[in-house]
């Protein structure tokens, strides 16, 4: 805990978006397991509204500072008071950049719950040099997307012989329900399908070329699975854009590597149902005024109840071939989409403000910038990583 002595600023954590729903589940779960010492805050743009949640925490020296994401002077105070800002606030497309920035300006580490690729490679176009500059670490996607599947797939790469190719399939299967926060993000990604493409593009020609080795995430055709017993449908999420990242930044993926990324349905009906809907969703998401009706019909800050929460979960389940190794892994536990996120994401903020890690700067994925520290706090934190076979 060394790092908590550092006393350049106020604060080692500030959580930013702190009374929504996923905000208000991260800040019980610091206020039950920060460690002793470690100065924190929570911030958001309504004054009673926190301190009301302080008084609730239950937490007496616990910070307030008022910040609102159409005020980027408040973010940039934010940022100066924190070693590390952790942000709820999104759909982050529309309200994060300011934040970014003044992060990569100020020298502040940063963590969300994004997973937006448009925004991750904004992000990384607009902010990482400056970041590099500062020393700040932008750590985007430190929820349910993409923390489990970024350590889960190298928890399985350190399974496998060092040297090699190697592939990975990743296998994700869940029980839980969305909250307004999470469906506005998903209606916003699928309505800017071209500013995607575009905001990829540019990020391309930004990013340097891997020499001497190649890492690609390629979308599966859908299939049946015999290795998990499953019909596996290609997911398209942020997750294996992340797990390619960390695969070219660590030489320990190999010197080819490959990942690719589905949905286990065990029922055919179930599975094309699933892309039938999916499909129509996408579709109605190009439309404003179906769009809007779609919002309003689970608006942000809204979640499911505890009950549910406690009724949900998640396994994913990797496959990684190499050097005449098959390994078969497992990522396990809870709620996923809030509980375990809010988990996911704590420890994140926790380990940026108090671990020994790699050095590194600009943006930075989970297995990057904590690797095995999240890894392990997240296994004291109740989330299962396993061996399940190895053939």
């Amino acid at each position: 805990m060394s790092r908590l002595k550092r006393t350049d600023r106020p604060y080692d954590i500030v959580l930013f978006g702190a009374t929504g729903f996923v905000g208000t589940l991260t800040a019980e779960y610091l206020a039950a397991h920060a460690p002793e010492g470690l100065r924190w805050a929570i911030a958001g743009r309504d004054e009673e509204k926190l301190r009301r949640l302080r008084e609730r925490l239950g937490v007496a020296d616990l910070g307030l500072l008022r910040a609102d994401v159409a005020d980027p002077a408040s973010l940039r105070a934010l940022a100066e008071h924190a070693r590390v800002v952790a942000t709820t606030v999104g759909p982050y497309v529309r309200h994060g950049e300011e934040l970014v920035a003044a992060c990569a300006d100020t020298g502040a580490d940063y963590v969300d719950l994004t997973g937006e690729p448009e925004f991750v490679d904004l992000m990384y176009v607009r902010h990482d040099a400056r970041a590099r500059e500062t020393g700040a670490r932008l750590v985007h996607a430190c929820g349910f997307d993409s923390a489990p599947h970024d350590l889960g797939v190298y928890f399985t790469v350190r399974q496998l012989p060092q040297g090699v190719p190697l592939t990975v399939d990743g296998f994700v299967t869940a029980d839980a329900a969305f909250s307004g926060g999470t469906f506005a993000s998903a209606l916003g990604q699928f309505a800017r399908g071209r500013q995607m493409a575009a905001a990829a593009r540019e990020r391309g020609r930004h990013e340097p070329r891997l020499v001497g080795r190649r890492a690609t995430a390629p979308v599966g055709a859908p299939r049946f699975a015999p290795e998990v017993g499953a019909w596996a449908l290609p997911l398209p999420t942020i997750d294996p854009q992340i797990v390619r990242r960390s695969a070219k930044a660590l030489e320990r993926y190999g010197p080819d590597f490959r990942y690719r990324h589905y949905a286990a349905v065990r029922r055919l009906p179930v599975a094309v149902g699933g892309v039938a809907a999916v499909g129509t969703l996408v579709a109605a998401a190009q439309l404003p005024p179906a769009r809007r009706w779609l919002s309003e019909r689970l608006k942000p800050g809204e979640g499911p109840s505890a009950q549910k929460r406690a009724r949900s979960w998640f396994s994913l389940r990797f496959v990684g071939e190499g050097g005449g190794r098959r390994v078969y892994t497992e990522v396990a536990g809870g709620d996923p989409g809030y509980d375990e996120t809010a988990k996911m994401f704590a420890e994140g903020a926790l380990s940026l403000a108090c671990d020994d890690l790699p050095p590194t700067a600009g943006q930075v994925t989970t297995v990057e910038a904590m690797g095995d520290a999240l890894t392990e706090r997240l296994i004291r934190a109740g989330i299962r990583f396993r061996v399940a076979a190895i053939r």
